[in-house]
C-alpha cells in the first residue's frame, strides 16, 4: 500500500481519535505489566526467598495482584472499546458504500452484479473492522514486548540470549513463507466468496422463474461448483495456516528446551543462577508470542488490504453520470423536450441510434412504437440522464439536461417501468415513496387516479396491507398500479410510460388509459406502447426502426402512409 493509502486509513480513526488514544495507552499498559510481572516473580524467588523476607514476598505478590488488576481493566477496555472503535468505523465504511451505490450510474450497474456489491458493503467491512481494531494494538504491544523481554533477558545473560537470537531468523523465514502462502489463499477465498454471494442473488432473486423452468439441479450445479471452489480454496489457507502454527509451536518447544538446556550448563558453571533460569524461561512466551500475534496480525492485514483496496475501488469509480460543475438553476419546468443529433450506444457495443432528432411540446402527448431492440426506453432514459449520450444533447425547456442538477431534472420527470419494482413494505408506503411524507389524502387520489384505489380497499388492511418482498402477495397488475400511482403522487411535468399496461387486465388497462388521456392535457406524456390500440388517441405518433425515426403523425396519419406503423398496427389488431 502507498503512503497516501496508510493517511487515507489513519483519518478514518480521526472522529474516534480520543477513543483510538486512551485504547493505545490501555494497550501500553497491557504491555508493561506483561513485562513486569516476570521480575516480580524472580524477586519472590531469588531475593526474597535466599533472605527469608515474608514481608518481601507479601507486599511484591500484593504487587504483583495490583498489576493483574490493572491488567484486567486494561483488557476490558482494550477488548470492549477496541472492538467498538473497529465497529464504527465499519459503520463508516459501510455508510460510504452504500451511498456511492446509490450515486452509481445505470452503466455501472450493467457490469457489476448486486452480490459483488453486498460482498464488499458486508463482508469486506467486517474484514476492515477487524484491521482498524487490532493491527495497530497488536503491532504496538508486540514490539514493546519483544523488544523489552530482549532488553531484560540481554541484561540478565547475554550469552543465553544470544541462543535466542540464533533461532530468530530461522523462525522469520519460516514464518514470511506460509505467511504468503496464506495470503494468498485468502484473497482467493474471498473471490470465490463473491462469487457465491452473486450466484445466490441471481438464483434467489429470480426463484420464480427457476422452478417455473424447473431449473433447481441446474442451479445446485452451478452454486455447488462456486462453493467447491471455495473450499479448496479455505482448506489451502487453513493447511497453510496449520504448517504456520504448528511450525511456530515447534520452534517455541525448540526454543524452550535450548534455554532449559544452556541455561541449566550455566547455572552450573555459576554464570547465572535459578532464578534467572525462571526468569528466561516466563519470558520464552514473551518473546514467541508476539512473533506469533504478529502472524495473526498479518493475516488481518493482508485481508484488510484486500478489502480496502475494493473499498477504494468502488470509492473512487466515478460516476458516468454527474452534477454539472456549475448547475443551473431548475425549478418545475414546462416539459418541453428536445433531441438534437443524438447518438448512443451501450458501452462498446452497437450504435442504438445515430443523429436522431425530435422536439416534443410541453403538454404533448407522444406515443413511442417500433420493433423490440430499437431504442424506444433508450430514447427515453435520455432525459432524466440515466444515460448519457456520446453525441448530441438533450435540452428540457431549452436547457440541456446535462446542465441541470440531477436531483432537480429527476423530481420532473416520472417514469413508470416495464419491470415493476415495488419495496418491502405497505401499499401506502410504496405509493408514498412518490412524494415522502405525503398525507393519506394524496397517497389515496393518486391511487384512484391510477385505477387502484378498488383494489387496495380489498386487500386486508386496506393501504396498510403488507405486500411482502418486492410486492409478491399482488397480482402483476396490482403492481404495476401501484407503481403508477407512485408516479402520479410524485406529479411531475414530464411522465414516461414504459409499458406501463403490459402486465394489465382489459379492465385495468380502459381505467390506466382514461387517467393517461386525463393527464395528456397538463404534462408532457411519453408512452413507449406495446399494443398500439392503446396509443390511438395521442397527439402524435414517433415509429423508431434501426435508422431512428422512420415516420411521425396521428394515427390516421400514419395508417393512410401505408407504411411500417400501418403494418405493425395490422400485425397487433390480428394478435
Amino acid at each position: 500500500m502507498s503512503k497516501k493509502d496508510y493517511k487515507q486509513l489513519l483519518s478514518f480513526y480521526k472522529p474516534y481519535r480520543w477513543l483510538f488514544a486512551c485504547d493505545l495507552l490501555c494497550s501500553l499498559i497491557r504491555a508493561g505489566v506483561a513485562l513486569l510481572i516476570p521480575l516480580g516473580v524472580r524477586a519472590i524467588s531469588g531475593r526474597f526467598l535466599s533472605s527469608g523476607s515474608v514481608s518481601g514476598i507479601l507486599w511484591t505478590g500484593l504487587g504483583l495482584l495490583a498489576l493483574g488488576g490493572i491488567k484486567a481493566f486494561c483488557d476490558y477496555f482494550y477488548d470492549y472499546q477496541g472492538h467498538s472503535i473497529g465497529a464504527k468505523i465499519e459503520r463508516d465504511m459501510r455508510e460510504d458504500l452504500f451511498a456511492q451505490c446509490q450515486r452509481l450510474s445505470f452503466s455501472y450497474y450493467d457490469e457489476h452484479t448486486v452480490g459483488e456489491l453486498m460482498s464488499r458493503i458486508t463482508n469486506d467491512t467486517l474484514s476492515l473492522a477487524e484491521f482498524f481494531h487490532h493491527v495497530p494494538e497488536d503491532l504496538l504491544v508486540n514490539t514493546v514486548l519483544f523488544l523489552g523481554s530482549l532488553l531484560i533477558l540481554w541484561h540478565t545473560h547475554w550469552q543465553t540470549t544470544l541462543v535466542i537470537l540464533a533461532f530468530l531468523p530461522f523462525m522469520v523465514l519460516y514464518v514470511l513463507h506460509f505467511n504468503k502462502r496464506m495470503g494468498e489463499a485468502l484473497r482467493s477465498s474471498r473471490q470465490s466468496m463473491a462469487d457465491i454471494n452473486a450466484q445466490v442473488e441471481d438464483s434467489l432473486s429470480g426463484i420464480r422463474m427457476v422452478q417455473s423452468f424447473t431449473g433447481e439441479e441446474m442451479e445446485r450445479e452451478k452454486f455447488q461448483t462456486r462453493n467447491a471452489r471455495f473450499l479448496r480454496d479455505r482448506r489451502r489457507g487453513y493447511q497453510s495456516e496449520a504448517q504456520l502454527y504448528t511450525g511456530i509451536d515447534a520452534f517455541s518447544s525448540l526454543l524452550l528446551i535450548a534455554v532449559a538446556v544452556f541455561g541449566g550448563l550455566a547455572c552450573l558453571k555459576g554464570g547465572m543462577d535459578i532464578p534467572d533460569l525462571l526468569l528466561f524461561l516466563l519470558y520464552i512466551g514473551s518473546f514467541t508470542g508476539p512473533i506469533q500475534s504478529l502472524v495473526n496480525s498479518s493475516r488481518l492485514f493482508q485481508e484488510g488490504r484486500t478489502a480496502f483496496r475494493r473499498y477504494r475501488e468502488l470509492m473512487e469509480t466515478r460516476p458516468e453520470i454527474e452534477d454539472p460543475p456549475a448547475p443551473r438553476e431548475a425549478g418545475r419546468v414546462l416539459g418541453h423536450i428536445q433531441f438534437e443529433n443524438v447518438g448512443f450506444r451501450y458501452g462498446g457495443g452497437e450504435q442504438v441510434f445515430q443523429g436522431l432528432d425530435l422536439d416534443i411540446k410541453a403538454g404533448e402527448y407522444v406515443a413511442l412504437v417500433g420493433a423490440s431492440g430499437v431504442g424506444k426506453t433508450t430514447l427515453c432514459a435520455l432525459i432524466p440522464r440515466f444515460y448519457q449520450p456520446q453525441s448530441g444533447r438533450v435540452l428540457l425547456d431549452g436547457v440541456p439536461v446535462q446542465d441541470m442538477p440531477l436531483k432537480a431534472l429527476r423530481q420532473n420527470v416520472g417514469v413508470v417501468q416495464q419491470d415493476v419494482y415495488l419495496f418491502t413494505g405497505t401499499v401506502a408506503e410504496n405509493i408514498a415513496y412518490g412524494k415522502p411524507g405525503a398525507g393519506r389524502e394524496e397517497i389515496v387520489q393518486a391511487a384512484k387516479a391510477a385505477g387502484a384505489h378498488e383494489f387496495i380497499e380489498s386487500l386486508p388492511g386496506g393501504y396498510d396491507a403488507y405486500i411482502g418482498p418486492h410486492g409478491v402477495k399482488l397480482s402483476g397488475g396490482q403492481q404495476q398500479r401501484l407503481s403508477i400511482a407512485r408516479v402520479f403522487l410524485k406529479d411531475p411535468p414530464v411522465v414516461i410510460f414504459d409499458e406501463a399496461t403490459s402486465a394489465l387486465d382489459n379492465q385495468s388497462e380502459k381505467l390506466i388509459q382514461q387517467s393517461l388521456e386525463h393527464l395528456a392535457g397538463q404534462r408532457t406524456t411519453l408512452v413507449i406502447a406495446h399494443r398500439l390500440s392503446t396509443v390511438r388517441r395521442a397527439d402524435r405518433i414517433v415509429v423508431l426502426d434501426e435508422q431512428g425515426i422512420c415516420e411521425q403523425g396521428t394515427h390516421e396519419e400514419l395508417m393512410g402512409l401505408g407504411g411500417v406503423y400501418a403494418g405493425l398496427y395490422e400485425a397487433s389488431v390480428k394478435i
